[in-house]
Formats: structure tokens, sequence, C-alpha cells
């Protein structure tokens, strides 16, 4: 029993400093390239290395089955939706030098989720969980009130993650094979953009620059490392554990952001970010109950 809480432990720490830490410093790395551009490979090397793993581990049942209720490629292409405006709001974000607004958004998400869950699915809740939701209200609203403007970022990052999130629940599939299907669904629409980019001569990936083009094809793999690190982690010590080391990814960015890419943090956001992160300590505490 200790041995499989340490190796689930292990993978999704490591998943979530990936998301937090490797995973920033690469796509800052390419960000040479547009966010959209960056969206655009994330999405078809995803779709092509998971042709590859499922493949490997023999999951096409999976994939067929899914596929066979026709309302479900609705629902997947809603989600891959969702997913996209979320990586190209991240991308933007570290492109941009807005790490701690995305750092925002990953932190409020899981508490955003709890109220979705509460409204849509008729969750429990309890005073504690009701009181989580209200602090990152307030953090929002006294953002609004002090800098005359909401950290869009961040919202869009908790609204798009926290609704793929409910809606994939009405869908049991592993996040792997989920993911194929959405990426799949979208990479018609991301070729499409990317010639659009070509005829516009906005395209870095291309033959004439064979070693920039090399940098964004690892888009994918990058993507999908600590997709399944964290899904082994979440299979082997559960969805309590598994979320709160989540919080790992934030925090990460948090210090990266503010530290090594020298962003700053006024004393109003800095407010905003103890009411949020009060919320989080709630709902942590909520978590260490189930």
């Amino acid at each position: 029993m200790k041995k499989k809480l340490l190796k689930g432990s292990i993978f999704t720490v490591g998943a979530s400093l990936w998301w937090g830490v490797i995973g920033v410093i690469y796509f800052k790395f390419v960000s040479f390239a547009s966010a959209l551009e960056l969206t655009i490979h994330r999405t078809i090397w995803t779709a092509l290395l998971l042709i590859i793993t499922t493949s490997y581990y023999s999951k096409w049942y999976e994939f067929k089955k899914i596929l066979k209720r026709k309302s479900n490629i609705l629902i997947f292409l809603i989600t891959g939706l969702l997913v996209s405006i979320n990586w190209f709001t991240w991308l933007y974000a570290v492109k941009t030098n807005n790490l701690l607004d995305s750092a925002l958004g990953y932190y409020i998400f899981p508490i955003l989720s709890v109220f979705l869950g509460i409204i849509f699915l008729k969750e429990k809740y309890n005073i504690n969980k009701i009181l989580s939701v209200c602090l990152v209200i307030i953090a929002l609203i006294y953002l609004l009130l002090k800098l005359g403007q909401v950290p869009w970022i961040g919202i869009t990052v908790a609204i798009t993650w926290s609704l793929y999130c409910l809606i994939r629940k009405k869908i049991k599939v592993s996040p792997d094979t989920g993911l194929l299907i959405e990426t799949l669904l979208l990479t018609p629409i991301a070729i499409s953009l990317f010639l659009y980019l070509v005829s516009n001569n906005n395209n870095i990936f291309s033959y004439d620059e064979p070693i920039l083009s090399f940098y964004l094809f690892w888009a994918g793999l990058m993507t999908l490392i600590p997709l399944f690190w964290y899904t082994k982690g979440f299979n082997l010590i559960g969805i309590g554990s598994a979320s709160m080391i989540f919080f790992l990814t934030p925090t990460s960015q948090f210090f990266l952001g503010l530290y090594y890419f020298n962003e700053p943090l006024i004393l109003d956001e800095l407010i905003s970010f103890i009411f949020i992160w009060i919320a989080v300590i709630i709902y942590l505490n909520e978590l260490r109950k189930e």
C-alpha cells in the first residue's frame, strides 16, 4: 500500500511540476511562434502521438465504443473547443509574461468546478465549500473595483477548464482516448488555420526553418507526458490526493512568473491572491475529509 502511494505521488508530483515548470519553460522558449500557431501545433502533434500510443496500447476498442453514440461526437467537439481556448489563453499568458494571471486561473478552477458541480450535477456541498466559492468571487470583485478590470486570462483559463471537466463527466472515457477524439475533431480546423497563417506569411513552421520546426514538434510530447503521469498517479492515489498535489502547478507558475520572469505584483493583486489562497486552503481541507 505504501509503495503504491509513493509511486502514485511521484507520478502526480512529476506531472504537476511538469505543467508548472518544464511546460512553462518550453513554451516560453518556443514563443517566437504566435500563441495561435503554438495551439495549432499542440493540437496536431498531440493527435499524431495519441494515434501512436493508442495503437501501441491497443485501445482502439475504447475509441470505437465511444464513437458508436453520435451524440458523443458533439460533446467531444465542444470539449475540444474548450481545451483549445484554454491552451490558447495559457500560451498567450506565457508569451506575454502574464503567468501570474494564468496561475490565478488554475488556483480557482477546482473551486469553480465545485460550484458548477453543485449547480448542474447536484453534488453535495457544505458551508466550507460555499465559503471557498464566495472568497474567489470576493477576490475577483476586489480586483474589478481596485484596478477597474478583471484578470480575463485567469478567468478564461478557469472557466474553460472547469466547463471542460464538467462536460467530460458525462462520458466515461480514459483521458488519453478522450483527448485523442478531441484533437482529431479539431485537427481539420487546426490545419485550416495553419494554411491561413501560411497564406499571410505568419507561420514559423516551414521547410525553410527546420530547426525551429523541430522545436515546435515537441509541443505534442510536452502535452502528453504530464497527462500520462497525472493519470497514472490519479489511478494509484485517488482523486483527493491527486487534486491536492495539482496545486503545485499554479504555485510553480506563480513563483516562476514572480521571481524568474520578473512579472510585477502590485499590492491589490497580492490581496486578491490572499483571498484565493484562503479559499484553496479551505478547499484542500474539504478534500482531506473525503
